[in-house]
């Protein structure tokens, strides 16, 4: 689902402000969440009806990740599914698999209960057309749970696949189980992104969030 004209040409330009303002090893960082101005703004994102509508019960905020594609900083994404979520330290639990570190954090696979009320919501401060690597998803792949790599080709051709084309100032709202994959981009454009993702406020067994917002 696309949400056009989230954000101003003004609050874009404010955003550009602020990031271009960050110290960002590499096309990204995943720990923008520990800045108050992204505080307010996923306050703000998830007060939008449309966003409102398919968050689950309670939702907060507990990730918001920058994204910078162009012809210098350039890179394509396989075909995947975002099965890991940043966690406040670990716990020894059956149920939580694929444990990691990401700049500085813990990150953990968790259930499929988990997973499946996660919402992703990107906001585009740029235009992106088909030159500039956009998304592309396979739909309805998110019904399927955790798809295994080995069949994540077959499922993408049995359901097709959809690039995802944004307006400035507009969002993405999808589901981070979704198959998804991204080309470089071959125009001379920029193609930021602030991905937030939401959750539900509780997580099981003892787990709890880096951040929740």
């Amino acid at each position: 689902m696309t949400v056009p004209a989230m954000l101003s040409l003004r609050d874009c330009a404010d955003l550009e402000q602020l990031l271009s303002g960050l110290m960002v090893k590499g096309v990204g960082t995943r720990q923008l969440l520990d800045f108050p101005w992204c505080m307010e703004l996923a306050a703000f994102v998830r007060a939008h009806p449309m966003i409102t509508a398919v968050l689950p019960a309670d939702p907060v905020a507990v990730q918001c990740t920058f994204f910078e594609k162009s012809l210098g900083q350039n890179w394509l994404v396989p075909l995947h599914q975002d099965l890991s979520i940043p966690v406040a330290a670990k716990v020894d639990h059956l149920e939580f698999t694929g444990w990691s570190e990401k700049e500085g954090g813990h990150f953990v696979q968790p259930p499929m209960s988990v997973l499946q009320q996660l919402v992703a919501v990107r906001l585009h401060i740029d235009a992106c057309g088909v030159d500039d690597g956009p998304l592309k998803v396979v739909p309805g792949s998110h019904k399927q749970g955790r798809v295994p790599l080995s069949e994540a080709l077959a499922e993408r051709d049995r359901l097709g696949e959809i690039p995802c084309l944004v307006e400035k100032g507009g969002a993405l709202v999808m589901r981070p189980l979704l198959l998804h994959a991204s080309s470089k981009a071959s125009g001379n454009s920029k193609r930021r992104v602030l991905h937030f993702v939401y959750g539900p406020r509780t997580l099981p067994y003892g787990l709890g969030w880096r951040n929740a917002v």
